[in-house]
């Protein structure tokens, strides 16, 4: 090798180098995101109540009432321990360069996070379809509207509801960021082979 090319392969490296970090510190802010939004959302919507009196008679509306409501807190709740633990590995990722990600655990990194994305994003949109429903209830069933008796119930939720939707939309992008890392560790092995001349 001339001098020429030993700057231009240690300048590439180092580029290289410096755009792998740049990934590492994006996923992990990416993933500090989805734990605050997922902690945000179970926070608001699992401590919204309401009492309400009709004709001497109390009537309490907790998120408890709607099973979807449950499945949006909970699903929340895993989504944002799992950002915690995988925030971790980033921070170990980042100090420690030399840890390279097996095939094996890439592959479990990118499952659970397209698990993750698809639980957050369903619970997400079946929430916003009952949220729909109370707020307008549907009068072809004669479904009655509740947000018009329950207002501070469906403010807090509906606040709760735009976090776990984003926090899901940052899920989809983050198994975006799984999937790269992923195939690119097949595309380093051919690359490396095809420059050594073999197959």
């Amino acid at each position: 090798m001339t001098t020429c090319e030993v700057k231009i392969y240690y300048s590439v490296k180092g580029e290289a180098m410096a755009l792998e970090r740049k990934l590492r510190v994006g996923e992990m802010v990416l993933r500090l995101a989805v734990l605050g939004l997922g902690v945000t959302a179970v926070a608001l919507v699992g401590s919204a109540s309401q009492v309400r009196t009709f004709f001497s008679l109390e009537k309490k509306a907790e998120f408890t009432d709607m099973k979807v409501l449950v499945f949006l807190v909970v699903a929340n709740g895993v989504a944002a321990g799992y950002s915690l633990l995988q925030g971790m590995f980033c921070v170990v990722r980042m100090v420690k360069v030399s840890v390279v990600s097996s095939k094996g655990l890439a592959w479990v990194i990118f499952a659970c996070d397209q698990v993750m994305a698809y639980v957050t994003l369903s619970a997400s949109a079946a929430a916003v379809q009952s949220a729909v429903l109370g707020q307008f209830g549907q009068p072809e069933l004669e479904w009655m509207k509740t947000c018009n008796l329950y207002r501070k119930f469906c403010t807090q939720v509906g606040e709760g509801l735009v976090s776990a939707f984003i926090a899901s939309l940052i899920m989809i992008l983050l198994s975006c960021f799984s999937a790269f890392n992923l195939f690119r560790l097949y595309g380093s092995r051919k690359a490396k082979q095809t420059s050594n001349g073999s197959w």
